[in-house]
């Protein structure tokens, strides 16, 4: 009587079965979510090889910035004199502020025209970049498609091989050696436009469009207001691409400038250790400006990640 009582209609066990039906609130869910989390994880060994692999990669990036440091706190004898991977008399304030105030605070002007050159030019290309990648995503006119490859050409080739022949032309403009000789080359980037173009053609729907022209938006209102932000993440990185490039470029500003106050910090670094033959001090001084150079990098890289983070679950999940 009992067993009857526990089967339904159907003649599945109903709820006299205690065996197969739990309770409201019963942790069940959870610990079959926890089985199949644990059932769809990698092998071990795979974890293993992979955590290797990411310390080794880590250690070949980092070893050199610990020297770095490290040697930034040093002085010229113990540089040469000392374990390079280990501190010996660390007096790092001292040493920077020698680094500083070294010839009236050339390196102070350096890093200044560095930050010029850096900020203005990767902020122009990157706002230059998304208005074209843009305008190849989402309005079509003819040749579209050859200005397109033309861009593609671009990015093929080397900026060295266009150094020589740029000088020659700012050189008729009058415009060699002078901030602008380094600061227009720099807001071109062929692959910051290649990499916006195919940003804005997945992420900026057309519907989207459709629907703000109807209620009157013009299109550069559009793009300031919608294009630009569903962009974010393609902006971030070009940007950051594009600031790193400017920073570390040594053979643009040594063609085009003549003048040490127009130096940028790689080009003036350079400089000094073509003296430090005569001027040993200048060993110690090289090192400790190119810990300093580091720096924003490493700030501009903490900062903006953040962006990468959001843009890349966009999309992974259904509105």
């Amino acid at each position: 009587m009992s067993r009857a009582a526990g089967r339904d209609a159907s003649g599945h066990d109903g709820p006299g079965h205690d065996a197969s039906v739990r309770p409201s609130g019963s942790p069940a869910r959870p610990a079959r979510r926890s089985t199949r989390a644990a059932a769809t994880r990698p092998p071990l060994r795979y974890r293993v090889i992979t955590a290797s692999l990411l310390t080794v990669a880590a250690l070949y990036f980092l070893t050199p910035v610990y020297w770095l440091v490290v040697s930034a706190t040093k002085n010229s004898a113990d540089l040469f004199g000392t374990f390079g991977f280990w501190f010996a008399h660390p007096r790092p304030l001292e040493h920077l502020r020698d680094v500083l105030t070294y010839d009236h605070g050339i390196y102070v002007r350096w890093f200044t025209n560095s930050l010029l050159y850096a900020g203005v030019g990767a902020l122009a290309a990157t706002l230059l970049s998304a208005a074209a990648g843009y305008a190849l995503a989402k309005f079509p006119f003819p040749g579209r498609e050859a200005v397109f490859n033309l861009v593609l050409a671009g990015v093929l080739i080397p900026g060295t091989a266009l150094a020589l022949p740029l000088y020659f032309l700012f050189s008729t403009m009058g415009l060699a050696n002078t901030y602008w000789a380094v600061l227009l080359p720099s807001v071109v980037s062929p692959f910051g436009v290649y990499l916006c173009r195919i940003y804005a053609a997945a992420a900026v729907p057309d519907a989207l469009l459709e629907a703000a022209r109807i209620d009157g938006a013009g299109e550069a209102r559009i793009f300031a207001g919608l294009g630009l932000r569903l962009m974010t993440p393609a902006l971030v990185t070009v940007f950051l691409f594009q600031f790193v490039h400017i920073w570390n470029n040594y053979f643009l500003p040594l063609v085009m400038l003549a003048d040490s106050d127009l130096y940028p910090i790689q080009l003036g670094l350079t400089s000094w250790t073509g003296y430090a033959d005569r001027r040993p001090e200048l060993y110690q001084y090289t090192v400790g400006g190119a810990f300093l150079s580091v720096l924003p990098l490493m700030v501009l890289m903490t900062v903006l990640q953040r962006y990468w983070r959001t843009g890349l679950t966009e999309g992974s999940v259904k509105a």
